[in-house]
């Protein structure tokens, strides 16, 4: 317990208040540069007459804005059911028990679609054939998931992986071209998949559609995306809400094999120390 004048402080009001401003500031990050402010603002503007025409004892104008403040929790649910949602996501993807020994128990049999026996090697080559005809192509490597929900937006395939096959489903003539590709399980799991297009306002001007929609999926899932731009021919490849562009071919077979097995097995490594400690 502390003292700071007439105020006594204690290590549960630091915790408190620490907690508190993590979510004050995820809000922050969720509502910067979105329509959603404004709509904030309305809200407490709202808020700031109501508490100011009953300091004033205007009781008619006090029971309609009453009315309205009283449905406003719902109202806010309703409207701001995207930046809630996002919120939660950011919440369960730094949350420690996303990767829990608990979770391992639970899901153990479903937790890695693409941790073992997945070759790279057709992904990457199909990827650098595309490039160099500037065929443009999304493909998505599941990994705590095998994102049956974006997979059933699509075409379900359930093929091997081969170079061929990808790349006569990303040709311009193709049916199947207008989409993501979803690799789980070390198949291809679907093709022409519908992926949810990122909302953050910080992106760079000069990236496409198929740009936002492959940082919009690793914003809500762990899976990672790679993309062949069809303006330019250049692989990119989207990982945890952020881009890497312009990659070479052994540039993209390095961060493909470090965020799809070495990640993976440092994650096993820290459960294993946890178990014995």
């Amino acid at each position: 317990m502390y003292k700071i004048g007439f105020l006594e402080i204690s290590w549960i009001d630091i915790l408190d208040i620490l907690l508190v401003s993590f979510l004050l500031y995820q809000l922050y990050k969720l509502l910067k540069g979105s329509i959603a402010v404004k709509i904030f603002l309305g809200f407490l503007s709202i808020y700031l007459i109501y508490l100011v025409v009953k300091a004033a004892k205007m009781e008619l104008l006090t029971a309609i804005l009453g009315q309205f403040i009283g449905v406003g929790v719902i109202a806010a649910l309703i409207l701001f059911q995207q930046e809630i949602r996002k919120f939660l996501i950011i919440i369960g993807k730094t949350t420690a028990f996303n990767r829990s020994f608990l979770k391992g128990l639970l899901w153990k049999k479903n937790s890695q679609p693409n941790a073992d026996g997945l070759n790279l090697n057709p992904v990457i080559e199909s990827a650098k054939i595309l490039g160099g005809t500037n065929t443009g192509a999304l493909i998505v490597f599941a990994k705590s998931s095998e994102l049956k929900f974006y997979a059933e937006s699509g075409d379900l395939m359930d093929a091997l992986i081969s170079k061929r096959l990808l790349i006569a489903i990303f040709q311009k003539n193709s049916p199947l071209h207008d989409g993501a590709v979803i690799i789980a399980n070390n198949r291809i799991k679907a093709a022409r998949c519908i992926l949810p297009v990122s909302e953050n306002t910080d992106l760079p001007a000069h990236l496409g559609l198929r740009h936002r929609a492959a940082i919009g999926l690793t914003e809500v899932t762990d899976s990672i995306v790679l993309i062949v731009s069809e303006e330019t021919g250049q692989i990119s490849l989207a990982i945890n809400g952020k881009i890497h562009t312009n990659l070479s071919k052994s540039e993209l077979k390095q961060k493909l094999h470090f965020y799809l097995f070495e990640d993976e097995e440092k994650i096993k490594e820290g459960e294993k120390e946890e178990i014995e400690n």
